[in-house]
């Protein structure tokens, strides 16, 4: 099955569901799940409906995070105040980098030595306990701490690299010596607040525009529908048997009269369908393999 278009007329339009056919709902896909494997004589023959839908849900996820994996994008100017909030549906990054006058996206790396914690703003006692002096019992802090206002205040200025500048590359010779690799790199850096849910930016950063490539579990909310949307979220085609395999596997193991035996072959199943899925949302072509081939030895001809 997959997502029905009324005419061609209607998709080709420019406010059209372009490429919808290669999905199918979440909703569908139970749906089908009930009609294959739920019923007399069945497999599952008394399964309640909600344990369907909850287990369909908790299967898209998993997939999602490491087979699926579909790739999110955010491009946005980042401001003064150095900070972005991640996106709603946020589950991890997958890379951030500031885009150049010529449109080349330039990698923006993670910073392992600062962080921003708790600025607690009452007065540390002698015995090393705080005097809480505000109208709660609760310590009082600012969202922003020392530490990471030092780090917004850093001056990254490019590294001179053209050695016909000898006043410039001399002045900068001596600086460099040792320097660690790790961190040789002008395009600035980022950490993530995770309790805050925020991203903080160098100051090099400001006024950038910004690219943010991240994963979401596939799950698309709705409030009018207080929760997930099923008719919305969308599954590729390629993993619609996976699917079925991972909300029947979660279903059997979750009862006690399930056999070790059938128990074992629908994990079994549903490893080789997880893999197939994988393989086939790899995309792999003869020809960029070949382009590859060539761009690693100049000996390759093709």
């Amino acid at each position: 099955m997959g997502l029905l278009i009324n005419t061609e007329q209607g998709y080709y339009a420019s406010g059209g569901d372009h490429g919808n056919y290669r999905f199918l709902s979440l909703k569908d896909i139970i749906q089908a799940f009930k009609a294959t494997y739920v019923g007399k004589g069945k497999i599952c023959e008394n399964v309640f409906e909600g344990d369907i839908v909850f287990h369909a849900g908790r299967a898209l996820q998993e997939l999602s995070y490491d087979t699926l994996k579909v790739i999110k994008n955010w491009e946005v100017e980042i401001p003064s105040s150095l900070m972005l909030v991640m996106p709603v549906d946020y589950i991890n990054y997958c890379k951030l980098s500031w885009v150049d006058e010529s449109g080349v996206e330039r990698i923006i790396y993670p910073a392992d030595k600062t962080s921003n914690p708790r600025n607690i703003t009452e007065t540390v006692n002698a015995d090393g306990g705080f005097t809480i002096s505000g109208a709660t019992d609760d310590l009082a802090f600012t969202e922003t701490s020392d530490t990471r206002d030092l780090y917004m205040a850093q001056d990254v200025s490019p590294i001179v690299t053209n050695r016909q500048d000898k006043d410039a590359y001399n002045y900068l010779e001596g600086n460099r010596y040792g320097i660690d690799p790790a961190y040789a790199q002008v395009n600035g850096s980022f950490y993530i607040d995770e309790q805050a849910g925020k991203f903080h930016f160098s100051s090099n950063i400001s006024g950038k525009t910004v690219i943010l490539k991240y994963i979401s579990d596939g799950l698309v909310t709705n409030s009018e529908h207080d929760g997930i949307d099923y008719a919305s979220t969308l599954v590729p085609k390629f993993a619609e048997e996976a699917m079925y395999k991972h909300i029947l596997f979660a279903i059997l193991l979750s009862r006690k009269d399930t056999s070790g035996g059938l128990l074992a072959e629908i994990k079994k199943q549903k490893f080789a369908e997880t893999r197939k899925t994988k393989l086939r949302l790899q995309n792999f072509k003869l020809e960029e393999y070949a382009r590859i081939l060539r761009g690693g030895s100049k000996i390759i001809k093709h």
